[in-house]
């Protein structure tokens, strides 16, 4: 723990422990050296514009600022901008899928279930919320659209309009629903800590399978569903991982740990959660893409510039937060 009294008052300011504001700090740290290489590297290419490596980290600032702006303000605005990000994949989600003329009024209930499961979150009905989406949307979504009496469609339209719900509701739930795991007793601070723990670790991932593939890659994986995965990037990003998750858990989470010893159960846990979050960031990642392949475009969207649209950016949450929370919840229910 880090022992720093400027660092314990600015953390004990905004709700955060001292190790988690440490951690933002060397983000921030990174993406400052990140912009200074950017725009080195622009110049050395004579790029006319800004280049893409500029927009990517441009977008990352922007990122950056609004978790860590939130997560100092508290959880309620924590969840609001989840509950945001939430609603931006799903309208995201629907603009690309093809939809029925008649299922227009079925929409309104897949963006009804955003305000109702942060509710849920917010008030920390775990019961509800784990079955809000894949039970009672389930029976919900077509019912309603088979009142409307199209059958035509029928079953291609309610399976894609309920992944989609799973996908950006249900799924981007877990991420918020960390804020509330741990008792009220222990407030934001945990919750922020395993919310870092959480993005960290999966956009770790990603970089490191793209580094380790970039440089190593020689045998692709599935060449039809995304050219550039390769074994050597795959196994390279999950011994990453995995090396991290120990590191970064030890620092921001040293509560999971018996007494500061780490037992048994702490370095499974360690390993169960490297290992979901390479499998699942890797398998999020390439869902996202067969979607994309299967609708014939590039990027889900433009609203990130260097990174195309929301889910592109959350491809890999979209698996690692559900793994993430449930895996956290059984190994710290003896804490928490």
């Amino acid at each position: 723990m880090i022992e720093s009294p400027f660092i314990g008052w600015l953390a004990s300011w905004g709700g955060l422990t001292a190790n988690t504001l440490v951690v933002l700090v060397a983000v921030v740290i990174l993406l400052g050296v990140a912009t200074l290489a950017a725009a080195y590297l622009s110049r050395e290419r004579a790029d006319a514009g800004e280049s893409e490596l500029e927009l990517r980290v441009r977008s990352w600032w922007v990122i950056v600022a609004l978790i860590i702006g939130a997560l100092l303000v508290g959880r309620t605005m924590a969840l609001v901008l989840f509950a945001f990000i939430s609603f931006l994949a799903l309208k995201e989600y629907l603009s690309i899928i093809p939809t029925r003329r008649a299922d227009r009024a079925v929409l309104f209930f897949a963006y009804a279930t955003i305000p109702l499961q942060f509710w849920l979150i917010a008030t920390e009905q775990y019961g509800i919320f784990i079955v809000l989406v894949p039970v009672w949307m389930f029976v919900a979504l077509p019912s309603t659209m088979v009142l409307l009496g199209e059958t035509d469609g029928f079953l291609k339209a309610v399976g894609t309009l309920h992944w989609g719900v799973m996908s950006t509701v249900y799924s981007l739930g877990h991420l918020a629903y960390l804020l509330v795991l741990p008792k009220e007793t222990a407030g934001i601070a945990e919750g922020a800590a395993l919310v870092v723990t959480l993005l960290i670790l999966t956009e770790l991932n990603d970089v490191a399978q793209y580094v380790w593939g970039k440089t190593f890659g020689r045998h692709k994986i599935i060449p039809k569903v995304s050219p550039g995965k390769t074994w050597e990037g795959f196994l390279g990003g999950m011994a990453t991982t995995l090396v991290v998750s120990a590191l970064l858990i030890s620092f921001l989470l040293p509560q999971l740990s018996t007494s500061g010893a780490l037992t048994i159960d702490w370095w499974l846990y360690v390993a169960l959660i490297g290992l979901a979050i390479s499998l699942g960031g890797f398998f999020g990642d390439l869902s996202v893409s067969a979607v994309k392949r299967d609708l014939g475009i590039k990027d889900s969207g433009a609203l990130i510039p260097g990174h195309g649209g929301i889910l592109d950016r959350v491809d890999s949450l979209i698996f690692t937060a559900p793994l993430f929370f449930h895996i956290t919840r059984y190994f710290a229910a003896g804490y928490w």
